[in-house]
């Protein structure tokens, strides 16, 4: 069974030498709880698939340390990654890159390209340290000598601009959300060990992920930047970034939305509500498969409606309901609660509302509609796939 432990400095340890060993560890994120495993090991790549019931081909993110990182995983660096990740990471952002060789075709989902995220969470990024240190090389044996100039930067002298560095060590925890694959995310420790109660599983107990939804992810390998999934950082605040690197560069700039179908040279691009931003050159062609793309998503067992404020206050068995609502009639329902206004108040509490939705007595779910703007977008989606099959 899992076994839920606190994600202090001992705990944090037994997570290292376990994903040092090949195993499993669940762990906290400012986003959701992610099922980790060695991002640079086939088999525990595998092992991720297994436990989840995820299609092969969906592609798992690699969480590394920082934007250092990015050489190590992705074969092209473009601007713009760089200066997303130093905007944003560490942060709820995923760049999507063409991968560097050698990154296995597990992590990938058999794709040409890699998703790279640089958490914020204290317990995550130990997590990733503690692995870099398991397979760093050890300091009493530096790589041999060839020739003058590197046994100058042996001696702590200046190397020479012909001798190029060190190529750095990849290093990462691949971890798609610690949850049965289409089920609802977990943003408590508890959630995880429900979903996997009958799994030989070590969760590591950081308390509620702070975001609570999952990452921003923008593709940017067709040129200008597509979100294929929306997340906490929004498309205005990506074209920013985006706008600020074009004018020092003296050309235009461009955000797009994966399945638009405007979607080509200068012409408006929207995810789901307007963004100030035009779109991609390139954004027709097919988008790398993600996470969370797929129609039915973050589903709850039981059947959810979501439905506008006319329409909760016309149910005549509220018993039968339990109900997420800005403002909640009077009635005697199953459970509810009184939703916050705010868009990232209410990201933060969704998936542990779900899941106290999903395991009330109630037979049905029924959240109210959303306002719409930007700032709702990302709870927008995630609400929509959750819904689908309602």
């Amino acid at each position: 069974m899992a076994r839920v432990i606190a994600a202090d400095a001992a705990g944090i340890e037994q997570g290292i030498a376990a994903l040092a060993a090949g195993e499993l560890v669940a762990l906290p994120t400012e986003t959701v709880y992610g099922l980790g495993a060695d991002a640079t090991r086939p088999d525990a790549a595998r092992a991720v698939f297994a436990a989840k019931g995820r299609p092969a081909d969906h592609p798992l993110i690699v969480h590394v340390l920082g934007a250092d990182d990015l050489d190590a995983w992705a074969a092209e660096v473009p601007p713009l990654a760089r200066a997303l990740a130093a905007e944003f990471w560490p942060g709820p952002l995923t760049l999507v890159l063409r991968r560097a060789d050698g990154v296995c075709d597990e992590v990938t989902g058999g794709q040409d390209t890699v998703g790279l995220r640089c958490p914020a969470h204290p317990v995550a990024r130990a997590l990733i340290a503690g692995l870099a240190r398991c397979v760093a090389t050890p300091a009493a044996q530096p790589a041999p000598v060839a020739d003058p100039v590197a046994a100058g930067m042996m001696e702590g002298r200046e190397p020479s601009a012909e001798v190029p560095p060190p190529a750095r060590r990849r290093v990462g925890i691949a971890a798609p959300s610690a949850n049965r694959f289409g089920r609802i995310s977990p943003s408590l420790a508890s959630h995880v060990a429900e979903d996997f109660a009958d799994l030989d599983l070590l969760v590591l107990d950081g308390g509620a992920c702070e975001v609570g939804i999952e990452s921003t992810i923008v593709d940017l390998t067709r040129g200008a930047p597509v979100v294929l999934r929306p997340g906490a950082i929004t498309p205005a605040r990506i074209a920013s970034v985006a706008a600020r690197l074009a004018a020092n560069a003296g050309r235009p700039h461009s955000v797009a939305s994966a399945g638009d179908p405007d979607a080509k040279a200068g012409a408006p691009a929207t995810c789901g509500e307007p963004v100030p931003a035009p779109v991609a050159a390139s954004a027709s062609a097919p988008a790398p498969r993600v996470s969370g793309s797929l129609d039915s998503h973050y589903a709850p067992r039981k059947p959810l409606r979501l439905m506008s404020s006319d329409e909760i206050r016309a149910i005549a068995d509220p018993a039968d309901w339990a109900l997420l609502a800005f403002d909640v009639p009077a009635g005697d329902w199953a459970w509810q609660v009184a939703a916050p206004r705010d868009p990232a108040a209410f990201a933060h509490g969704l998936y542990a509302w779900l899941h106290a939705m999903d395991g009330s007595g109630a037979a049905r779910l029924a959240i109210e509609h959303l306002p719409v703007g930007e700032d709702w977008a990302a709870v927008a989606d995630r609400l929509r796939r959750a819904a689908f099959n309602g």
